[in-house]
C-alpha cells in the first residue's frame, strides 16, 4: 500500500554537537498530527569499507568504542570530508583505519541506522584488488586489523564484541553480492 508522505506544518532546527536537532509538526493522511524529533547530521555523509583481500576474508577493524565503552569489532568506517566524492572517502578511510588502499571499489548501497529519528546513512563500499598504503588517522590508538572468513560469519555474530548492527547487515549483503557473482548494484 502506497501513501502519501506527511505534510510538514512546520519546523525547527538546534544544533547538538556534530548533529542537528530538528523537531517536524506533521500531518498524517488520517488528519493525525504529531510532533517528531529527529537528528540530522551536519556532515558529507559516511562510508563503510567491505575491504576483501580474498573473496573469501573480509578485514575488520577492533577499535574503541565510545557508546559501549569497550572494544568493538567492526568495519572500517569513517565520514565523507568535503569535497570528497564516497570512492575518495573509502580509499582515505581504508590507508587510514587498515593500511591498504584498493584497485577496485564497488558501492552497494546505503545502510540507515535508525530511520525513524534519524537521517544519517552510510554508504557501503566493497573494496577488492586490495595493496598496501598507510595514511596517517585520526584514530587516539592504532586500530587491530583481523582478517575474518566470510564462511566464519554465523561465529563472529555471537561474539559480545561484534554488536553493530549495520556491521552485521553489511557482511550479509557482501556475502549474498560475492555469492551472487558480483551482480552491478
Amino acid at each position: 500500500m502506497s501513501r502519501p508522505l506527511p505534510i510538514v506544518h512546520g519546523r525547527e532546527e538546534v544544533d547538538v554537537g556534530a548533529y542537528r536537532l530538528e523537531r517536524v509538526d506533521l500531518e498524517f493522511s488520517n488528519g493525525e498530527r504529531r510532533r517528531f524529533e529527529r537528528l540530522k547530521s551536519k556532515g558529507h555523509g559516511a562510508v563503510m569499507i567491505a575491504a576483501l583481500p580474498d573473496p573469501e576474508t573480509v578485514l575488520l577493524v577492533r577499535e574503541y568504542g565510545t557508546g559501549t565503552h569497550r572494544y568493538e569489532l567492526g568495519l572500517p568506517k569513517g565520514k565523507i570530508d568535503a569535497g570528497e566524492t564516497w570512492e575518495q572517502a573509502a580509499g582515505r578511510e581504508m590507508r587510514e583505519e587498515i593500511g591498504h588502499g584498493a584497485h577496485r571499489l564497488t558501492r552497494l548501497r546505503a545502510l540507515s541506522l535508525a530511520p525513524t529519528y534519524m537521517s544519517h546513512e552510510i554508504q557501503l563500499v566493497v573494496a577488492e584488488d586490495l595493496f598496501p598504503d598507510r595514511l596517517p588517522g585520526d584514530e587516539p590508538e592504532p586500530l587491530e586489523v583481523l582478517p575474518w572468513r566470510l564462511d566464519r560469519l554465523h561465529e563472529l555474530m555471537l561474539r559480545e564484541e561484534f554488536s553493530e548492527g549495520r556491521s552485521i547487515a553489511a557482511l550479509f549483503l557482501v556475502r549474498e553480492w560475492l555469492a551472487r557473482g558480483r551482480p552491478r548494484p
